[in-house]
């Protein structure tokens, strides 16, 4: 029996996404950004939208569109740098903001994937990531409205054999998540390139309903099994996009080549 998991476009791939949902979103700063599917939910109109990714992508691109347009509540981030718009918004109490360490976030969504309530970590023991204390909202005048609450931290015998304090972190389970891969089959198996495997994979699992944009789609069967990063099980509608869309970089750094240097 086939399970073809395609979709035809974008629109109808995020046509039921509603106001107040959950989305879990993959992408590692510009890397894996599923922009097709995020400027389909732009134009779909659902608001008040609470999104768990590990940053917001920039001014203008990612998830940045859907944050300029004021569609986005409340951010469950590890990384809120290089968007301007970002902070004005969570500094001027429009954006309510869970900052989250960085990989307690993957662990987070992949524990939510996998059915796991809560665990606990050693990251943020001993500071206001456990203590509590962290500002979540602030009002128009920049003064503080919420904090975060501390966490349960119980001792645990750590690998080094000492008896040490762990936080409890509850996971994440969205009602969507949002994820670019470059290749897939009408199954829903994924690869990711390089970078975009970052957190795609553990954000994929926590929806409820994944839905996957891929450069490459092809038939089930043509990719090799042990070369599937994430497999079709946790994905729901899949979509092909092509190899040409556009891939910004965030920051390019560049050198004098070394004749040049010598020269000078």
């Amino acid at each position: 029996m086939s399970v073809d998991k395609s979709v035809a476009s974008a629109e109808e791939a995020v046509a039921d996404i509603p106001d107040g949902a959950s989305l879990a979103v993959g992408g590692f700063g510009l890397s894996g950004n599923p922009i097709q599917i995020i400027e389909a939910l732009l134009e779909q109109g659902a608001t008040d939208l609470t999104i768990a990714s590990n940053n917001a992508g920039v001014d203008g691109w990612g998830l940045g569109k859907l944050l300029e347009s004021g569609r986005i509540r409340k951010m469950i981030s590890s990384y809120v740098g290089e968007n301007k718009e970002f902070a004005r918004q969570y500094l001027e109490g429009e954006l309510e903001l869970e900052l989250v360490p960085q990989g307690t976030l993957a662990e987070k969504l992949r524990a939510g994937g996998a059915g796991i309530p809560a665990f606990y970590t050693r990251a943020g023991v001993g500071t206001p990531v456990a203590d509590g204390g962290i500002p979540t909202k602030y009002d128009a005048q920049g003064n503080i409205l919420e904090e975060s609450g501390p966490k349960e931290v119980r001792p645990f015998r750590s690998p080094d054999g000492q008896t040490v304090g762990y936080a409890l972190e509850e996971s994440i389970m969205a009602d969507f998540s949002l994820v670019h891969a470059a290749r897939g089959d009408r199954h829903g198996n994924l690869v990711f390139n390089q970078a975009a495997r970052q957190f795609s994979p553990p954000a994929a699992m926590a929806g409820r309903i994944c839905i996957a944009q891929v450069e490459e789609l092809v038939e089930p069967g043509q990719i090799d099994p042990d070369a599937v990063h994430l497999p079709g099980i946790y994905v729901h509608r899949i979509l092909e996009v092509g190899a040409e869309i556009d891939k910004p970089i965030e920051k390019r750094t560049v050198r004098t080549p070394a004749k040049e240097e010598e020269a000078s």
